[in-house]
């Protein structure tokens, strides 16, 4: 095929390094610099440090599901693939299309913070950003202890132009994205380090309690609140997936997707945890629920030269996470477009890149709208509520493999073993992972629903609207390339991964 574009393999160029450096990337941004003052102003407080690790359990005990599955089949799409090998092409068209929903809000939510924490950097220079190009058209507020939202009238151009950006750099190649992603890990968590040693001497215990506060009605406070909390955070470690979904792209996948996968949780697990404790001690939670919490905890520091280097390292962290952001993505809609899922311009390889520049600027254009349009709190709604079921599914894919797969060449097994029932494998680790995440569901499903009986349809009606444009999409365009391509390859040449169970 001439000229630059090719659909075909992505060339196998990363080691146990990399990963690591791709995992903590991609978890060690919204989550610290966005949402934990959202979950502390809104549901947990000072507790908002329980929250961080009850999510952060749930998500090893996922971490190790896939830790086992990308060991045992290193290929592009993570989550997607395994479901796809084991229960077939309709589950996992729906795990997939719940994929591109959580990845691309992900992004719109990293880039509103990315603009929150641009407007305070500059306006320590006296720069003033217009709120005309700064905040969402949809507003929410707090009116009367509840959540509700409204219209506004600005449009987030800034939030969106920094999506753009990110995909740009994703489609210019893998060698131009690992460079600048690690230039900005090593920023990032270098600065957030210092944010915490410098920050542990300016707290004030006061704001510290009462550490879990009283309910307040709902999921406001209280035991409540920290498990409503949970659930918010629960996406802030989705990074961890991306790992996985570069498994086709790394040199020894069984060895080291395992390493990147359990290391990057290890370590951005530990740095959240101590963040929100000095955050919360810096600053009273009820002023958190801001886009830039960090930055408007450093300015309590009274320390202007250390506050201008958090914020610009908040930046970097926030860039990074984008950039991983844009990979994974790509990467899954990458497999589902090779199944036939998804058109072929998602599956178009840069010939002289390695990268899939078509799919990235796409990518990146949709994530831009709901940058522009949407709140933090919808927004972190849309992804937690995603994300569990993703989650639940994996650990169902690991235990039908490995009763349907059993002599499959596996570097790594989940801890702990399980018990057979009926001939059935059920393990330990895997059922703990599905029982977590449907309990890191209900809160949000509940607060959904509450939304929604009190006037906000915002959110049940994006995921309904979302909902059906998959079943159609998968009825009348996935489904029927998808056999087509399976109808029409030699036998010698079919494998699992292309198997249908409709």
């Amino acid at each position: 095929m001439s000229g630059p574009m090719r659909t075909g393999a992505l060339r196998p160029s990363l080691g146990w390094g990399g990963l690591l450096v791709l995992g903590i990337a991609n978890i060690l941004g919204a989550g610290v610099y966005v949402m934990t003052g959202t979950a502390a102003a809104r549901f947990a407080g000072p507790a908002v440090t329980l929250s961080f690790v009850v999510a952060g359990f749930a998500c090893l005990l996922v971490a190790l599901c896939y830790a086992e599955l990308a060991s045992s089949m290193p290929e592009s799409g993570s989550a997607y693939s395994y479901c796809r090998r084991a229960l077939g092409g309709g589950p996992a068209w729906s795990l997939g299309w719940l994929l591109f929903l959580e990845y691309s809000i992900a992004a719109s939510l990293l880039a509103v913070g990315f603009a929150g924490y641009l407007g305070s950097l500059l306006g320590d220079f006296g720069v003033a950003l217009p709120a005309a190009l700064s905040t969402p058209l949809i507003q929410s507020a707090v009116v009367d202890g509840r959540h509700a939202l409204s219209l506004g009238a600005g449009c987030n151009l800034v939030a969106a132009l920094a999506v753009l950006c990110a995909g740009g750099i994703a489609a210019l190649g893998m060698s131009r994205y690992s460079l600048v992603s690690t230039l900005l890990v090593v920023v990032k968590v270098g600065v957030l380090a210092g944010f915490i040693l410098v920050g542990m001497g300016a707290v004030d215990p006061a704001n510290w309690a009462p550490f879990v506060p009283p309910n307040e009605g709902g999921f406001t406070y209280g035991w409540e609140g920290v498990a409503r909390g949970a659930s918010l955070l629960f996406f802030a470690f989705l990074g961890f997936e991306t790992v996985s979904t570069a498994a086709a792209e790394t040199r020894h996948p069984q060895r080291d997707v395992p390493i990147g996968i359990l290391g990057s949780l290890a370590v951005c697990t530990g740095l959240y945890v101590l963040s929100a404790i000095v955050l919360t001690g810096l600053v009273p939670f009820r002023e958190l629920g801001v886009p830039d919490p960090i930055a408007i905890a450093v300015d309590r520091i009274g320390m202007p030269g250390i506050a201008l280097l958090i914020k610009v390292g908040a930046l970097a962290g926030l860039a990074s996470v984008l950039l991983a952001n844009a990979f994974g993505h790509s990467r899954i809609c990458y497999a589902m477009a090779r199944d036939g899922y998804l058109p072929d311009l998602f599956a178009s390889v840069h010939r002289n890149r390695n990268s899939l520049w078509k799919g990235n600027l796409l990518l990146a254009a949709i994530a831009a709208i709901g940058a522009a349009l949407l709140p933090i709190s919808v927004m972190a709604d849309l992804i937690s509520f995603g994300v569990a079921f993703m989650f639940a599914m994996v650990a169902v894919s690991l235990i039908h493999v490995r009763n349907t797969q059993p002599d499959l060449p596996r570097k790594f097994r989940v801890p702990l073993g399980g018990v057979r029932i009926g001939g059935v494998w059920i393990g330990f680790v895997p059922v703990a992972a599905i029982v977590t995440s449907f309990v890191m569901t209900l809160p949000v499903a509940l607060d959904i629903v509450g939304q929604a009986r009190r006037g906000d349809w915002l959110s049940v009606g994006l995921l309904g609207v979302y909902a059906l444009a998959g079943f159609s999409l998968y009825r009348f365009y996935g489904r029927p390339r998808a056999l087509g391509r399976l109808s029409h390859q030699p036998p010698e040449t079919e494998t699992p991964s292309y198997a249908e169970n409709h």
